[in-house]
């Protein structure tokens, strides 16, 4: 069996940054184990199995060791190889997905996503949380994971977590966000997921279908510039829309190849 690997790197500012994805085009389903061992092999944060053809396609996520629910930066490369490898006359495709549909299409030399919105509310930390994450926040949210606000971007630069005391309290992850310090950008983060194999994850879309929401309503602005501060880095443009949060970056290509099974 021979199956096409493409690994590229969304949200990406550079060479050797944004957050690598491996997307992998089949034909058909291949059984659950299969797909999750090659997760496994690839050790990246995703990757993503799409089968279809067109304009529509079903997309699923795998990290190193679980099926997800939502990923937005595997979609962002998925929806890249899709309209540079697969389909290059088209200029949107859209993912049906366990969140629903999902659309990817072209912006100029960037691509955008479109995410359901997720509204945050305030959520008492539970005991040993702020231990474990490395310092209390100032404020503590949940929407689909805990969101904890710090004053300022050195806070978040300068936690380390305890991944296996993190994996033991959050099942899934947890978002970590200030204001930036830089006046071209609105917000800074980090995203911790020891639990699903992926003690810090470099960009996560996901998590900013949240975290523009909750920046929007206290800058007042429908339109952020958002930085993640993982070592590799990654940037964003949120924007809030009537449907949803539209996140846009640049996807750089890193390989391509075949999985020899």
């Amino acid at each position: 069996m021979r199956i096409p690997i493409f690994q590229v790197d969304a949200f990406a500012e550079g060479p050797f940054s944004g957050n690598p994805a491996a997307v992998c085009p089949l034909s058909e389903w291949l059984p659950d184990e299969l797909l999750q061992q090659i997760a496994e092999t690839n050790h990246l944060s995703e990757t993503a199995f799409l089968v279809g053809s067109g304009a529509r396609n079903e997309l699923r996520w795998f990290t190193p060791n679980a099926e997800v629910d939502l990923c937005g930066h595997a979609t962002l490369a998925s929806g890249y190889v899709v309209l540079e490898h697969l389909e290059p006359d088209l200029d949107e495709v859209e993912f049906e997905t366990r969140s629903g549909t999902l659309t990817v299409r072209r912006n100029g030399g960037r691509f955008e996503l479109d995410l359901p919105r997720r509204s945050p509310r305030p959520f008492e930390l539970p005991e040993g949380y702020a231990e474990a994450v490395g310092a209390p926040p100032i404020k503590s949210w949940r929407a689909d994971c805990p969101l904890l606000i710090y004053a300022s971007e050195a806070d978040v630069l300068e936690l380390r977590p305890d991944m296996g005391r993190l994996s033991e309290l959050e099942p899934y992850g947890v978002t970590v966000t200030a204001p930036a310090d830089a006046p071209e950008v609105d917000f800074v983060s980090r995203f911790f997921a020891p639990a699903v194999g992926i003690p810090e994850d470099p960009v996560t879309g996901s998590i900013h279908s949240e975290l523009a929401v909750f920046w929007s309503h206290r800058l007042g602005k429908n339109v952020l510039e958002a930085r993640q501060l993982s070592a590799r880095g990654g940037a964003l443009t949120c924007s809030i829309t009537d449907s949803g949060v539209r996140l846009a970056g640049a996807v750089t290509p890193y390989l391509t190849g075949t999985i020899e099974l």
